[in-house]
């Protein structure tokens, strides 16, 4: 890790190179390929946000995750989901708070005084957004899930990605004093607007190669023996196979290492798949079809 001075005088811990991306996201059990970090570090060179966009389970939003501790960054979510607005995403003011300052102001002060008094700082509630905006320490802001928001949200977020600023009536506008790390993930449930995308580098994820796969169980599962892991991806590869409603993620990959060496096992036979499928798939009609597909005892 290097350290640097910025224009303000403050230091920032910061990624070298890629191969530095690399290496300090493996210390926090992410295993990125060349891709991977190559584009993180653009990402935080440039200082454009990352779309992260694949299927749901391939690790998108723990890349935000390990940033932040590789960085030893703060991380601040925005999980976006239908019908999120301004109020839930930027900022709103403490309306009981204001009601309750109204009803105690003396009757001789004017209406404009009162205003500028419960349109202030104390009355603010900051939301992800403008807290991402407003720290002066190093930042990680994870937009999750954004194709899961209304289009509207997108023009809100806009300003906050091309300016890295927020505009709030009452009190002005609020500009980064150190830019976040912005990470946007999406499951392509719909398509992203053109401007959103342009304003960002953009990263594809999908399911890791069986020995990538099997790496990452072998770091974040201490004590599975490599046969038994190598086994367990081989499993999960075939039941993505078989157009399941929710394909097992990488998550659940691990869980089910757990798992097997929770229940004593150290061979993933018939028996043991049957006894833990629900481990992998949370649908009754995937088990089924896996029951069917595989040959196991139902």
């Amino acid at each position: 890790m290097t350290v640097e001075v910025d224009g303000r005088g403050e230091e920032s811990a910061v990624f070298a190179s890629p191969a530095d991306v690399g290496r300090r996201l493996a210390e926090v059990d992410y295993l990125a390929d060349e891709e991977i970090a190559t584009t993180v570090f653009l990402a935080q060179a440039l200082g454009k946000p990352l779309l992260v966009e694949g299927p749901a389970g391939v690790g998108k939003t723990e890349l935000a995750k390990a940033v932040a501790a590789a960085t030893g960054s703060e991380l601040i979510r925005l999980q976006c989901y239908e019908g999120l607005d301004e109020a839930r995403a930027l900022y709103e003011f403490n309306y009981k708070k204001q009601l309750l300052a109204i009803q105690a102001t003396q009757d001789d002060r004017g209406w404009q005084q009162t205003h500028d008094d419960i349109f202030s700082e104390e009355f603010l509630l900051e939301r992800p957004l403008l807290a991402a905006i407003r720290r002066t320490g190093p930042t990680v802001l994870l937009i999750d899930e954004a194709d899961k928001a209304d289009v509207e949200v997108e023009g809100m977020l806009l300003e906050v990605l091309s300016d890295f600023q927020v505009t709030i009536p009452e009190l002005g506008t609020v500009a980064a004093v150190r830019r976040p790390f912005v990470l946007i993930t999406s499951n392509a449930a719909r398509e992203l607007s053109e401007a959103l995308k342009r304003r960002c580098l953009y990263l594809h994820l999908d399911y890791p190669e069986p020995e990538r796969e099997r790496e990452i169980v072998l770091a974040q599962v201490p004590g599975i023996e490599a046969a038994l892991a190598e086994q367990l991806v081989r499993t999960v590869g075939t039941l993505r196979e078989l157009e399941v409603k929710k394909a097992p993620s990488i998550a659940e990959t691990v869980d089910w290492a757990r798992t097997l060496l929770a229940l004593g096992l150290d061979e993933l036979d018939e028996a043991a798949v049957a006894r833990t499928l629900g481990v992998v798939l949370k649908h009754v009609s995937d088990q089924e079809r896996a029951v069917k597909e595989l040959g196991l005892q139902g």
